[in-house]
Protein backbone atom coordinates (compact mmCIF):
# COMPACT_ATOMS: atom_id res chain seq x y z
CA UNK A 1 0.00 0.00 0.00
CA UNK A 2 3.17 2.42 -0.08
CA UNK A 3 3.30 2.65 -3.62
CA UNK A 4 5.29 5.70 -5.53
CA UNK A 5 3.98 4.98 -8.73
CA UNK A 6 0.16 3.72 -9.11
CA UNK A 7 0.87 3.94 -12.82
CA UNK A 8 3.01 1.11 -12.84
CA UNK A 9 1.51 -0.65 -9.90
CA UNK A 10 -1.82 -0.80 -11.43
CA UNK A 11 -1.98 -2.69 -14.94
CA UNK A 12 -4.60 -3.24 -17.14
CA UNK A 13 -7.08 -1.85 -14.21
CA UNK A 14 -5.31 -4.27 -12.22
CA UNK A 15 -3.12 -5.00 -8.92
CA UNK A 16 0.55 -5.51 -9.88
CA UNK A 17 2.02 -7.24 -6.59
CA UNK A 18 5.92 -8.44 -8.66
CA UNK A 19 5.44 -4.29 -9.20
CA UNK A 20 4.71 -3.67 -5.68
CA UNK A 21 7.01 -5.55 -4.27
CA UNK A 22 10.14 -4.47 -6.42
CA UNK A 23 9.38 -0.59 -5.66
CA UNK A 24 8.49 -0.99 -1.55
CA UNK A 25 11.23 -3.80 -1.08
CA UNK A 26 12.70 -1.83 1.75
CA UNK A 27 9.16 -0.51 3.58
CA UNK A 28 8.25 -4.02 3.32
CA UNK A 29 11.39 -5.42 5.26
CA UNK A 30 11.47 -2.88 7.74
CA UNK A 31 8.08 -3.61 8.55
CA UNK A 32 8.50 -7.42 8.78
CA UNK A 33 11.44 -7.32 10.35
CA UNK A 34 8.89 -5.69 13.49
CA UNK A 35 6.12 -7.65 13.12
CA UNK A 36 7.40 -10.88 12.76
CA UNK A 37 9.01 -10.68 16.39
CA UNK A 38 5.61 -9.40 17.38
CA UNK A 39 3.65 -12.56 15.99
CA UNK A 40 6.22 -14.96 17.72
CA UNK A 41 5.97 -13.47 20.89
CA UNK A 42 1.97 -13.13 20.57
CA UNK A 43 2.14 -17.29 19.52
CA UNK A 44 4.22 -18.37 22.41
CA UNK A 45 2.36 -15.97 25.23
CA UNK A 46 -1.43 -14.64 25.20
CA UNK A 47 -2.67 -16.39 21.85
CA UNK A 48 -2.03 -19.56 23.66
CA UNK A 49 -4.91 -18.86 26.29
CA UNK A 50 -8.28 -19.39 25.61
CA UNK A 51 -9.12 -15.58 26.32
CA UNK A 52 -7.29 -14.31 22.93
CA UNK A 53 -7.57 -17.79 20.92
CA UNK A 54 -9.00 -15.02 18.72
CA UNK A 55 -5.98 -13.67 17.88
CA UNK A 56 -4.53 -14.80 14.81
CA UNK A 57 -8.15 -14.91 13.14
CA UNK A 58 -8.31 -11.07 13.92
CA UNK A 59 -5.09 -10.89 12.19
CA UNK A 60 -6.08 -12.34 9.38
CA UNK A 61 -8.91 -9.93 8.55
CA UNK A 62 -6.85 -7.57 9.07
CA UNK A 63 -4.55 -8.61 6.17
CA UNK A 64 -7.60 -9.24 4.30
CA UNK A 65 -9.09 -5.77 5.27
CA UNK A 66 -5.94 -4.39 3.50
CA UNK A 67 -5.88 -6.41 0.51
CA UNK A 68 -9.86 -5.60 -0.40
CA UNK A 69 -8.60 -1.67 -0.82
CA UNK A 70 -5.33 -2.33 -1.95
CA UNK A 71 -6.55 -1.40 -5.80
CA UNK A 72 -8.48 1.82 -4.28
CA UNK A 73 -5.13 2.82 -2.70
CA UNK A 74 -2.35 2.14 -5.60
CA UNK A 75 -4.88 4.43 -8.29
CA UNK A 76 -5.16 7.35 -5.53
CA UNK A 77 -3.22 10.18 -7.26
CA UNK A 78 -3.61 13.07 -4.47
CA UNK A 79 -0.41 14.20 -3.11
CA UNK A 80 1.08 12.76 0.04
CA UNK A 81 2.02 14.23 3.37
CA UNK A 82 5.10 13.47 4.25
CA UNK A 83 6.17 15.51 7.19
CA UNK A 84 3.06 14.61 9.15
CA UNK A 85 3.65 11.13 8.10
CA UNK A 86 7.04 10.43 9.13
CA UNK A 87 6.14 12.39 12.40
CA UNK A 88 3.97 9.19 13.01
CA UNK A 89 6.38 6.73 11.76
CA UNK A 90 8.97 7.99 14.05
CA UNK A 91 6.51 7.85 17.14
CA UNK A 92 5.02 4.29 16.61
CA UNK A 93 9.31 3.24 16.50
CA UNK A 94 9.70 4.78 19.88
CA UNK A 95 6.51 3.13 20.95
CA UNK A 96 7.71 -0.21 19.71
CA UNK A 97 11.08 0.12 21.41
CA UNK A 98 9.43 1.03 24.76
CA UNK A 99 6.69 -1.60 24.29
CA UNK A 100 9.32 -4.64 23.39
CA UNK A 101 11.78 -3.54 25.45
CA UNK A 102 9.84 -3.21 28.42
CA UNK A 103 7.45 -6.10 27.17
CA UNK A 104 4.29 -4.26 27.51
CA UNK A 105 2.00 -5.66 24.88
CA UNK A 106 -0.40 -2.39 24.26
CA UNK A 107 2.84 -0.47 23.20
CA UNK A 108 4.26 -3.32 20.79
CA UNK A 109 0.82 -4.08 19.28
CA UNK A 110 -0.15 -0.73 19.61
CA UNK A 111 2.69 0.95 17.50
CA UNK A 112 1.40 -1.07 14.21
CA UNK A 113 -1.48 1.71 14.22
CA UNK A 114 0.34 4.83 14.07
CA UNK A 115 2.92 3.12 11.68
CA UNK A 116 0.68 1.89 9.37
CA UNK A 117 -0.73 5.22 9.47
CA UNK A 118 2.33 7.12 8.53
CA UNK A 119 3.07 4.79 6.10
CA UNK A 120 -0.21 5.44 4.17
CA UNK A 121 0.26 9.41 4.76
CA UNK A 122 3.75 9.43 3.79
CA UNK A 123 2.79 7.37 -0.07
CA UNK A 124 -0.54 8.14 -0.82
CA UNK A 125 -1.67 10.99 1.51
CA UNK A 126 -5.09 11.63 3.72
CA UNK A 127 -7.12 9.98 0.93
CA UNK A 128 -5.23 6.46 1.71
CA UNK A 129 -6.06 6.64 5.39
CA UNK A 130 -10.19 7.36 4.37
CA UNK A 131 -9.73 4.32 2.28
CA UNK A 132 -7.97 2.41 4.76
CA UNK A 133 -10.09 3.39 7.79
CA UNK A 134 -11.87 0.47 8.96
CA UNK A 135 -8.87 -1.98 8.76
CA UNK A 136 -7.15 0.01 10.25
CA UNK A 137 -9.58 0.69 13.41
CA UNK A 138 -9.97 -3.10 13.15
CA UNK A 139 -6.35 -3.15 14.36
CA UNK A 140 -7.77 -2.29 17.57
CA UNK A 141 -8.93 -5.70 18.62
CA UNK A 142 -5.53 -7.30 18.26
CA UNK A 143 -4.68 -5.33 21.11
CA UNK A 144 -5.30 -6.99 24.68
CA UNK A 145 -7.17 -5.03 27.09
CA UNK A 146 -5.13 -4.06 30.21
CA UNK A 147 -5.09 -6.62 33.06
CA UNK A 148 -6.79 -3.92 35.93
CA UNK A 149 -9.56 -2.71 32.86
CA UNK A 150 -10.16 -6.49 32.49
CA UNK A 151 -10.10 -7.73 36.13
CA UNK A 152 -12.78 -4.22 37.08
CA UNK A 153 -14.78 -5.38 34.09
CA UNK A 154 -15.31 -8.29 34.59
CA UNK A 155 -15.93 -8.10 38.55
CA UNK A 156 -18.71 -5.92 37.48
CA UNK A 157 -19.96 -8.27 34.65
CA UNK A 158 -20.48 -11.32 37.14
CA UNK A 159 -22.12 -9.72 40.03
CA UNK A 160 -24.55 -8.33 36.79
CA UNK A 161 -24.47 -12.09 35.17
CA UNK A 162 -25.38 -13.73 38.72
CA UNK A 163 -28.24 -11.28 40.29
CA UNK A 164 -30.04 -11.24 36.93
CA UNK A 165 -29.95 -15.41 36.54
CA UNK A 166 -30.82 -15.54 40.27
CA UNK A 167 -33.86 -13.26 39.85
CA UNK A 168 -35.06 -14.91 36.65
CA UNK A 169 -35.10 -18.81 38.36
CA UNK A 170 -36.21 -17.62 41.46
CA UNK A 171 -39.54 -15.76 39.26
CA UNK A 172 -39.96 -19.41 37.74
CA UNK A 173 -40.22 -21.19 41.05
CA UNK A 174 -36.48 -22.69 41.75
CA UNK A 175 -35.10 -22.63 44.87
CA UNK A 176 -31.93 -20.55 44.44
CA UNK A 177 -30.14 -18.05 46.58
CA UNK A 178 -26.88 -16.36 45.62
CA UNK A 179 -24.33 -14.86 47.77
CA UNK A 180 -22.23 -12.70 45.70
CA UNK A 181 -21.49 -14.59 42.27
CA UNK A 182 -21.83 -17.27 44.56
CA UNK A 183 -25.07 -19.57 43.22
CA UNK A 184 -27.03 -21.77 45.83
CA UNK A 185 -29.58 -24.01 43.92
CA UNK A 186 -31.12 -27.04 45.80
CA UNK A 187 -28.23 -28.52 47.47
CA UNK A 188 -25.47 -27.65 44.85
CA UNK A 189 -23.68 -24.48 45.23
CA UNK A 190 -22.23 -22.92 41.73
CA UNK A 191 -19.25 -20.32 41.05
CA UNK A 192 -19.92 -17.90 38.44
CA UNK A 193 -16.44 -17.53 37.20
CA UNK A 194 -14.27 -15.39 35.81
CA UNK A 195 -14.60 -16.74 32.08
CA UNK A 196 -18.59 -16.66 32.55
CA UNK A 197 -18.73 -12.88 33.44
CA UNK A 198 -18.93 -12.97 29.46
CA UNK A 199 -16.17 -10.25 28.87
CA UNK A 200 -13.83 -12.02 26.52
CA UNK A 201 -17.23 -12.73 24.37
CA UNK A 202 -18.00 -9.28 24.09
CA UNK A 203 -14.82 -8.27 22.83
CA UNK A 204 -15.04 -11.10 20.59
CA UNK A 205 -18.84 -10.19 19.35
CA UNK A 206 -18.10 -6.69 18.68
CA UNK A 207 -15.35 -7.62 16.65
CA UNK A 208 -17.67 -9.72 14.55
CA UNK A 209 -20.66 -7.46 14.71
CA UNK A 210 -18.23 -4.48 13.42
CA UNK A 211 -17.00 -6.86 10.47
CA UNK A 212 -20.27 -7.45 9.59
CA UNK A 213 -21.42 -4.05 9.76
CA UNK A 214 -18.65 -3.03 7.35
CA UNK A 215 -19.39 -6.18 5.06
CA UNK A 216 -22.93 -5.55 4.60
CA UNK A 217 -22.58 -1.76 4.35
CA UNK A 218 -26.28 -0.80 4.74
CA UNK A 219 -27.18 2.41 3.23
CA UNK A 220 -29.04 3.93 7.02
CA UNK A 221 -26.77 4.92 8.78
CA UNK A 222 -29.09 4.39 11.96
CA UNK A 223 -29.09 1.18 11.33
CA UNK A 224 -25.66 0.56 11.20
CA UNK A 225 -25.32 2.27 14.72
CA UNK A 226 -28.13 0.05 15.98
CA UNK A 227 -26.56 -3.05 14.96
CA UNK A 228 -23.51 -1.14 16.70
CA UNK A 229 -24.76 -0.22 19.87
CA UNK A 230 -26.42 -3.63 20.33
CA UNK A 231 -23.44 -6.06 20.14
CA UNK A 232 -22.63 -5.50 23.71
CA UNK A 233 -26.54 -5.86 25.16
CA UNK A 234 -27.20 -8.48 23.01
CA UNK A 235 -23.63 -10.37 24.31
CA UNK A 236 -24.78 -9.73 27.64
CA UNK A 237 -28.05 -11.26 27.39
CA UNK A 238 -26.80 -14.56 25.49
CA UNK A 239 -24.37 -14.75 28.63
CA UNK A 240 -26.83 -14.42 30.92
CA UNK A 241 -29.01 -17.83 29.22
CA UNK A 242 -25.55 -19.23 28.93
CA UNK A 243 -25.44 -19.05 32.98
CA UNK A 244 -29.27 -19.78 33.48
CA UNK A 245 -29.04 -23.28 31.40
CA UNK A 246 -25.70 -24.47 33.22
CA UNK A 247 -27.34 -23.75 36.74
CA UNK A 248 -30.05 -25.49 35.36
CA UNK A 249 -28.44 -28.39 33.87
CA UNK A 250 -26.42 -28.49 37.50
CA UNK A 251 -29.63 -28.81 39.31
CA UNK A 252 -32.02 -31.61 37.24
CA UNK A 253 -29.17 -33.93 35.78
CA UNK A 254 -25.99 -32.91 38.65
CA UNK A 255 -22.70 -31.71 39.06
CA UNK A 256 -20.90 -33.86 36.66
CA UNK A 257 -23.39 -32.86 33.34
CA UNK A 258 -23.04 -29.47 34.41
CA UNK A 259 -19.05 -29.22 34.61
CA UNK A 260 -19.12 -31.86 31.42
CA UNK A 261 -19.58 -31.48 27.54
CA UNK A 262 -22.80 -29.33 28.17
CA UNK A 263 -20.01 -26.52 29.80
CA UNK A 264 -17.90 -26.54 27.03
CA UNK A 265 -20.85 -26.62 24.72
CA UNK A 266 -22.17 -23.57 26.53
CA UNK A 267 -19.98 -21.21 25.37
CA UNK A 268 -19.78 -21.91 21.92
CA UNK A 269 -23.86 -21.58 22.09
CA UNK A 270 -23.44 -18.34 23.50
CA UNK A 271 -21.32 -17.17 20.54
CA UNK A 272 -24.08 -18.84 18.16
CA UNK A 273 -27.09 -17.17 19.90
CA UNK A 274 -25.50 -13.74 20.41
CA UNK A 275 -24.90 -14.26 16.34
CA UNK A 276 -28.44 -15.05 15.68
CA UNK A 277 -29.28 -11.89 18.14
CA UNK A 278 -27.72 -9.91 15.60
CA UNK A 279 -28.96 -11.04 12.03
CA UNK A 280 -32.59 -11.25 13.63
CA UNK A 281 -32.21 -7.64 14.99
CA UNK A 282 -30.90 -6.70 11.41
CA UNK A 283 -33.33 -7.77 9.44
CA UNK A 284 -35.97 -6.31 11.92
CA UNK A 285 -34.36 -2.80 11.53
CA UNK A 286 -34.01 -3.59 7.65
CA UNK A 287 -38.21 -3.86 7.80
CA UNK A 288 -38.49 -1.17 10.23
CA UNK A 289 -36.58 1.42 8.18
CA UNK A 290 -37.74 0.19 5.04
CA UNK A 291 -41.36 1.30 6.30
CA UNK A 292 -40.33 4.17 7.52
CA UNK A 293 -38.34 5.36 3.86
CA UNK A 294 -34.71 5.27 5.29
Amino acid sequence: MMMENSNTVIENGQFNLAIFLKQNFLILLGFLVLLIPTIINLVNSIWKSDDQAHGPIILAIVIWLFWQVKDKIAKINTTPNPILGFMFVISALFIYILGRSQSILIFEIGAFIPLTCGLLLVSKGWRALSIAWFAIVFMLFLIPLPGSIVDALTGALKGQVSHIAEVLLYSAGYPVARSGVLITIGHYQLLVADACSGMHSMFSLLAVGSLYVYITNHSSKIRNTLLILSIIPIAFAANIIRVMTLILVTYHFGDAAGQGFIHDFAGMALFAIALIGMFTLDKILGVFLKERGE
